[in-house]
């Protein structure tokens, strides 16, 4: 369990508001930038990031606001379309979905999901394949809206994945420790994984029998090939964990950040060949956690700035 000895971030992006959530998109924009999106109250912003690892005449990082979009209510989720792309933007038309659940206390009752808004243009959305389903907590659609399939959850929905290489594939993980993967064709629950109370979990892009996820203080690693339970758990922040994510550059590394405390949330980037972690960041009041498409970089949202760690593979 690490003690909070914060290395400063490698990079900053000023923002105007606080930051809630924000996502780098995994796919190729078409172009040497990638394209991130960042929310909070009321309102989203989409953008470009450059970095200097990418581009010998950044300095440091190079972010450029595309469309900023605005709200009744606080975003808590984004996820980006695959045909989200920037070199040919003028004839494609993508499509963002917010959503708000609305899960009751009530046992035996589905929680249900109201849309709250649509967007065209970069767009992005809670959960997406490759192909043409979008889900949250138990529920599925296609692009045009419609349901297509549901989930009955034994607990709240807490991470929802894809993934590009299993796009017939669901993982769906619940709070009391359950993720399960469904087939999209027969709608059947094919594999499932338990722990402890989960926080977070998330499915590497890298390595499909990789899932990762935060239990109370700790980190955990399923090899789905193995067993149905975590071969490795081990403490990572002194209060609860709160979200985990995969890089997408490498199999071995992840994040984990911890609950936010009174001012600041601890970021920790590990890698799986190091008992020790890889670096420690803090943000003030910090919230959402994504990886870079090709670079060791993650960024984490906070008071009006997005806070980037670069890292060694």
């Amino acid at each position: 369990m690490q003690e909070d000895s914060s290395h400063s971030p490698s990079y900053t992006v000023p923002c105007d508001d606080f930051v809630h959530v924000v996502e780098f998109s995994p796919f190729s924009s078409g172009t040497p930038a990638s394209l991130l999106a960042y929310g909070g109250n009321q309102y989203m912003v989409v953008g470009t990031c450059l970095f200097q690892e990418e581009d010998v005449e950044v300095e440091g990082v190079e972010f450029n606001v595309l469309r900023a979009f605005h709200h009744e209510l606080r975003v808590d989720a984004l996820a980006w379309s695959p045909e989200s792309r920037l070199d040919r933007m003028p004839t494609i038309r993508t499509m963002a979905r917010l959503l708000q659940a609305d899960r009751t206390k009530k046992q035996n009752k589905k929680p249900t999901v109201t849309q709250i808004t649509t967007h065209y243009n970069h767009g992005m959305q809670k959960s997406i394949s490759e192909r043409t389903a979008r889900a949250s907590g138990g529920l599925v659609w296609d692009l045009d809206g419609n349901e297509s399939a549901t989930f009955r959850l034994q607990s709240p929905g807490i991470s929802v994945c894809w993934h590009p290489k299993e796009v017939f594939k669901l993982m769906v993980a619940e709070k009391k420790g359950t993720i399960r993967f469904y087939d999209m064709v027969t709608q059947q629950a094919i594999l499932s994984l338990e722990s402890e109370l989960l926080m977070s979990a998330d499915w590497c892009l890298t390595n499909t029998i990789k899932v990762g996820g935060v239990s109370g203080s700790d980190w955990l690693i399923w090899d789905i090939t193995r067993s149905s339970y975590p071969q490795e758990k081990r403490p990572a922040h002194i209060d609860k964990a709160r979200l985990f994510r995969w890089s997408r550059a490498n199999e071995n590394l992840f994040a984990t950040t911890g609950c936010p405390g009174k001012i600041n949330t601890q970021l920790i980037i590990h890698h799986l060949g190091h008992p020790q972690p890889v670096a420690i960041g803090s943000v003030t009041v910090g919230s959402g956690l994504s990886w870079h498409r090709t670079l060791p970089l993650c960024v984490v949202g906070g008071d009006r700035k997005l806070c980037f760690w670069m890292t060694e593979m």
